[in-house]
């Protein structure tokens, strides 16, 4: 043979594939091997150079030549594959190239290659039809996990559930099956009574319970509260495990997601940055950190993460998130297009979809901001979605449906104060609910007295019902704990509503020392000075109709000439 198969073997070994490439191009061109007389090994031959194409990305070339050589195996001669046939899955290779022995050659393999190619292509639909052409008993760990994928992007849960089931069966350490199999529903016991078991002495199959796996067991445990929705359960589960594994970033990071959809936000950016601090070059859930930022106003640090994110891998949905994020206040069109290329790459990137549907609310739009929450929800509900589908609503007087959210919230999350001030917020839009409204906010903060949304909340009902001097002692109480510019500003605003103007004044300018960037703060003192001075704020300004006027003269200037 002029191209020995043993050279593009060590090349694919070393990972030089495309090396690999360029020779699996002359191995396969050779006039040495006959195609009519050595199918097997122009089969062989074509599954190397699939092999490099697939390992350089080159997903097409290597489906068309995956598929080129399964054609060869089919013509090899009757009388030696019926022979062979049910060794067709034997790893052994013959030592004599003119044997006609087709063990070295795996159909089930090439077709999991070829369902991998379209997988990686976002073809799930096609790459199903190939997996689903190789016999379950014959699926190995890599094939099982890629079955389940493929399953749940398709939405046949039972399918997806049982084929994650198989790898844990096979390997208790597939950590994206035990996250997905929590986010499907599965409890930590069943999830548990799937790993493999070790033997007593007795011969009975026992799980190991010993120190070194119960590591395991809580992880699974932490998963499944947060799949549930018991954010506080999930944390604490977390917080033991960092005991144990400390600077895990893994841990970091999925305490620092939770922390940002509970609204636990300067906990969240805490991790978020000794994350940053131990791997520089993380970009999972950079993209919620980078919403964190915009919502404090840090622009320097969110230009800094975009700038090295972009750096780091410019191809990532998280990246073109916090890209989004990053331009929503120079341009929310701009921003929209690329929340959307970041949902284009991965149509399962649920920060993707919670960004669009706040895009659209912004841009009001809130039916199609409906789709964009309703997008995170079917992938996996969690808090945020919930609240935008309440907001989208409640903008274009979605009332029924705004409840309909806000209860549904409330029965996935029965321990939440924040699902109970969504149900509160739906009341307090019309008149008649203020009361309703009023009781489930009272409620949230028996169940969460910390929680500043739902005081803030409450203390705006107050006003709205002219009981001013609540508002201001309810407010009060949590000066002491928070330092938050929403706070102020509120409390800003209640005074200026009753002409105590100092007060207002002292509020407005501590909401921005704490948020230089706060607009309401900007927007309520230049208000407040207006007032100060006697002058009516909601009066148009002189200045204003002059410079129309001057345009206008312009205008007529311009055609005159």
């Amino acid at each position: 043979m002029d191209v020995p198969k043993e050279q593009i073997t060590a090349l694919l070994d070393n990972a030089l594939f495309n090396s690999a490439q360029l020779l699996g191009s002359f191995l396969v061109s050779s006039s040495t091997v006959n195609a009519e007389t050595s199918p097997h090994l122009k089969a062989e031959n074509l599954i190397l150079l699939g092999d490099a194409l697939f390992r350089e990305r080159e997903y097409r070339r290597a489906i068309h030549t995956y598929k080129q050589a399964l054609q060869y195996y089919k013509i090899i001669p009757k009388q030696n594959s019926t022979s062979s046939r049910s060794s067709l899955t034997a790893s052994n290779r013959s030592s004599s190239p003119n044997s006609f022995n087709i063990s070295a050659i795996n159909e089930n393999e090439v077709k999991f290659k070829i369902a991998s190619c379209h997988f990686a292509l976002s073809e799930t639909k096609v790459a199903l039809v190939e997996m689903e052409g190789i016999p379950s008993k014959a699926r190995n760990l890599q094939m099982s996990l890629l079955m389940a994928k493929l399953y749940r992007n398709t939405k046949h849960i039972r399918g997806a559930v049982t084929c994650y089931r198989e790898c844990l069966r096979q390997c208790p350490c597939v950590i994206e099956a035990i996250i997905a199999l929590a986010e499907l529903g599965a409890s930590a016991k069943d999830i548990i009574s799937l790993f493999p078991q070790t033997p007593n002495r007795g011969g009975r199959a026992q799980f190991d319970h010993s120190d070194s796996s119960r590591w395991l067991q809580r992880y699974v445990e932490a998963q499944c509260c947060i799949a549930s929705n018991d954010y506080k359960g999930g944390l604490e589960l977390f917080a033991e495990l960092l005991q144990r594994f400390p600077n895990n970033t893994h841990i970091l990071l999925e305490m620092a997601k939770v922390e940002a959809i509970i609204g636990k936000y300067d906990e969240a950016i805490m991790n978020f940055e000794k994350v940053r601090s131990i791997d520089p070059y993380v970009v999972t859930y950079m993209d919620e950190y980078a919403m964190l930022l915009k919502l404090k106003s840090d622009y320097s640090k969110l230009n800094k993460l975009v700038h090295d994110l972009l750096s780091i891998d410019p191809t990532r949905p998280e990246v073109f998130v916090a890209l989004s994020v990053l331009w929503e206040k120079k341009d929310e069109r701009g921003a929209l297009s690329y929340v959307e290329k970041s949902i284009k790459i991965d149509d399962r990137h649920i920060p993707g979809y919670i960004m669009k549907g706040n895009l659209l609310l912004s841009l009001k739009r809130p039916e199609a901001a409906v789709m964009a929450f309703r997008g995170a929800q079917e992938l996996r509900a969690d808090l945020r979605s919930y609240q935008g589908l309440v907001q989208s609503y409640l903008a274009f007087s979605k009332v029924k449906d705004a409840l309909y959210a806000a209860r549904e919230a409330m029965k996935a999350m029965p321990q939440s104060a924040k699902a109970l001030k969504l149900v509160g917020d739906v009341h307090a839009s019309n008149s008649g609910g203020r009361e309703k409204a009023k009781k489930f906010y009272e409620s949230a903060l028996r169940l969460e007295p910390g929680y500043l949304g739902a005081a803030l909340a409450l203390a705006e009902l107050h006003v709205i019902e002219g009981r001013n001097g609540d508002a201001v002692s309810l407010l009060k109480r949590y000066l002491k704990d928070w330092a938050d510019d929403s706070l102020h500003v509120k409390l800003a605003q209640v005074f200026a509503a009753t002409n105590m103007f100092p007060d207002s004044l002292s509020h407005y300018q501590s909401a921005l020392r704490i948020n230089p960037q706060n607009e309401d703060a900007k927007k309520g003192l230049e208000r407040l000075e207006k007032q100060m001075k006697g002058v009516d704020p909601d009066a148009p300004e002189e200045e204003e109709e002059n410079e129309v006027e001057d345009a206008d003269a312009e205008q007529e200037e311009t055609e005159l000439l």
